[in-house]
């Protein structure tokens, strides 16, 4: 792997290959003692988004297109979330951020992330019952061996390896489902829509997560791509297919929030 510096600086100049995202109004604070960049949207939604990045590198600015899509097409509020990065903040830091920034809001409140930060949502999804959650090409298990990774991909086994080792050194952790949420109950989860994508490592632990809940009885939408990468919606400046999944995304996740606003009536 680079040097820490040199990956977090290489993530930073990735955010380029997004598309400008729509005029959304946006503010900076601090909830639950967590820095948080604020979309405003539908007043009476609100989207808690977890960035992705490994639990390494990653900010704000991240999924700042993604956030302003989903604030704007989407119709809600969204909350980013700047957790803390392993190797610096091990487990249970980034977890513990995005749990804290959770717990402060109230109302129709969802949860959702790439990679890294859609971990970090399954895992508050089961903790904190938000109305659904949002799965974007999440990190569902420590078990690296399925065939997936396997296919010829960008991001190969060995990064991911690195990235374990920096965010849940103590390796006897990682089976826990505050790591490995495919491995909790999920019976009485939320509603979830989970994105995967055909060339990426984490594929077959999205589809067996949807499994999974499907099994306990959660309603659960997926969405496959089979030939796009993991990461894909940092590269819709790049790549029209990318930029054509954002719409997708964003009708799913107003669909949602739709359903659970006529359910609590």
């Amino acid at each position: 792997m680079a040097d820490l510096t040199e990956l977090r600086q290489r993530v930073a100049e990735g955010n380029a290959l997004c598309a400008a995202g729509p005029d959304v109004e946006t503010e900076e604070t601090s909830l639950g003692g967590v820095r948080t960049r604020i979309y405003h949207g539908a007043p009476d939604r609100t989207l808690v988004w977890c960035h992705g990045g490994g639990w390494v590198t990653g900010d704000l600015d991240y999924s700042d297109e993604l956030c302003r899509f989903l604030a704007h097409d989407a119709k809600c509020t969204v909350v980013s979330v700047d957790y803390r990065l392993a190797p610096e903040h091990p487990y249970p830091a980034a977890l513990d951020d995005a749990r804290a920034v959770v717990a402060t809001l109230d109302g129709l409140v969802a949860i959702g992330g790439d990679s890294a930060g859609g971990n970090l949502a399954a895992v508050c999804a089961r903790e904190h019952r938000p109305a659904f959650q949002v799965l974007v090409y999440p990190v569902t298990d420590h078990d690296l061996t399925r065939p997936s990774y396997h296919r010829d991909s960008p991001l190969g086994a060995e990064t991911i390896r690195w990235f374990w080792d920096s965010y849940a050194p103590d390796v006897s952790l990682r089976a826990h489902p505050d790591l490995s949420p495919l491995r909790a109950g999920l019976t009485g989860l939320p509603p979830a829509h989970i994105v995967v994508a055909g060339n990426d490592p984490l594929h077959d632990e999205g589809i067996a997560y949807a499994d999974s809940l499907r099994v306990a009885g959660v309603p659960v939408t997926v969405t496959d791509y089979p030939s796009q990468v993991h990461g894909f919606f940092r590269l819709t400046g790049a790549d029209p297919a990318a930029r054509a999944a954002v719409p997708e995304l964003t009708n799913a996740v107003g669909t949602l929030f739709d359903r659970a606003a006529a359910k609590a009536k």
